[in-house]
């Protein structure tokens, strides 16, 4: 099976582009982050028509959840257990921020941890909030892939430079210690060789290749004992309408999964 995980960075403006990506690179489950679209205006017959159904999560531009699974789509889940609320005015609610679903045998998660914007704003402790109450829903005995946009740099090099993130959030112990807990939790991330999974527009990131390592696949044991190879697929962050991020893709060895994977 040939996971991927994308912040697609809006569905509706790069949908063909991620349909060539899905057909190119021979996709079976594609987890996406920041669709930036509600529910009724996804997308859908683009990934119908590829052969894909979709599991989407989405309240408004903002945020956005989805998998498009072609092996699949059972169980569908529009959050976690007590996945927490947030609101800057009015009332907290339940962000469009996790959709998992039971694909081909393995649970899969799409995930976009909250940026955090900066220390000290309420919007740092709402992502270290997030990531608590997510490490206490992994089932860490199932075939299971946590994917997403993380924000989190968990090592110093997986930025380009440290000393330029000072101060600033993705980086700090907190962050880094919410991270290790998910590993402790009994989450892997699936290994590459590439450095960095995301670009910003700004100040010619991609082109002076001054990227991060933000987005992850984070496989239970059951799981990654069959992971064949993985990587980042860079290419796609070039050229014109390009998203910010980079996928990252993943093959694992499904064949005969059973009762044995998951004790």
């Amino acid at each position: 099976m040939r996971i991927a995980t994308w912040n697609v960075n809006s569905v509706r403006t790069r949908a063909e582009r991620i349909a060539a990506f899905l057909e190119r690179h021979d996709i079976d489950v594609l987890a996406m982050q920041e669709t930036k679209v509600t529910d009724e205006k996804f997308p859908y017959s683009v990934f119908e028509a590829a052969g894909y159904e979709v599991a989407h999560v989405g309240h408004s531009q903002w945020n956005g959840v989805a998998i498009a699974s072609r092996v699949g789509l059972d169980n569908v889940r529009d959050s976690f257990e007590r996945q927490p609320t947030f609101a800057k005015t009015g009332d907290p609610v339940v962000e469009a921020r996790a959709v998992g679903a039971t694909c081909g045998g393995v649970d899969v998660w799409s995930l976009y941890v909250p940026n955090g914007r900066s220390i000290g704003d309420p919007h740092y402790d709402y992502k270290l909030e997030f990531l608590y109450c997510l490490r206490d829903a992994v089932d860490a005995a199932a075939p299971a892939a946590y994917c997403g946009d993380f924000n989190i740099a968990p090592r110093d090099k997986d930025v380009w430079d440290i000393s330029w993130f000072e101060g600033k959030t993705h980086v700090t112990e907190p962050e880094r210690a919410a991270f290790q807990m998910l590993l402790e939790a009994g989450l892997e991330p699936v290994a590459h060789d590439e450095p960095y999974s995301f670009w910003d527009y700004k100040s010619m990131r991609f082109q002076k290749n001054e990227g991060m390592l933000i987005d992850f696949q984070l496989v239970t044991q059951a799981l990654g004992r069959r992971l064949a190879k993985a990587w980042v697929d860079v290419d796609e962050r070039r050229g014109k309408g390009a998203s910010d991020h980079a996928p990252v893709i993943a093959d694992f060895d499904t064949t005969n999964l059973s009762l044995d994977d998951v004790r």
